[in-house]
């Protein structure tokens, strides 16, 4: 089953070796500052739209690969039944959409939306920003306060 994964400043779609015959790619990376929404949709072929590009794809079964449509291309990896994870992309990139079928589709979209959130704003572990550090001296020293106060 296919792994939508957070590395980096990348969201990662990666394809276990069947997928990957089918859709025509092993992996798909998409930069985080792309990321405009992610999200859980129950009903996996609500997530298709347009006709299939690239890929394999067998009615009510299965989709993988390319799908273009008047909003652009969508990757998709999807399998029959249950939920998908969704991840829509911001206008003019090389995908309008990710669409995957995973294991743990809610933990995979709240990962994507906490790391773009990340990467939007500059904090956190992936945007580089200013780090919390815990004082030196354990929280507290009364020496050092008196120190700084008198001098």
């Amino acid at each position: 089953m296919a792994r939508l994964l957070v590395q980096n400043k990348d969201v990662v779609v990666r394809l276990s070796w069947r997928e990957a015959l089918l859709a025509r790619r092993k992996e798909v990376r998409v930069p985080l500052a792309d990321v405009r929404e992610a999200r859980v949709e129950t009903d996996w072929w609500r997530t298709l739209r347009g006709v299939s590009e690239r890929g394999r794809w067998r009615p009510g079964r299965f989709c993988m690969g390319t799908w273009r449509h008047a909003g652009g291309v969508d990757f998709v990896a999807v399998g029959a039944p249950g939920p998908v994870a969704v991840v829509d992309l911001f206008p003019g990139r090389r995908f309008a959409r990710l669409s995957v079928s995973t294991v743990d589709p809610e933990g995979a979209v709240l990962a994507v939306r906490l790391a773009a959130r990340w990467a939007r704003e500059g904090t956190g572990p992936l945007g580089g920003g200013q780090r919390h550090e815990p004082p030196r001296n354990g929280g507290g020293d009364e020496r050092e306060k008196r120190s700084t106060t008198s001098a």
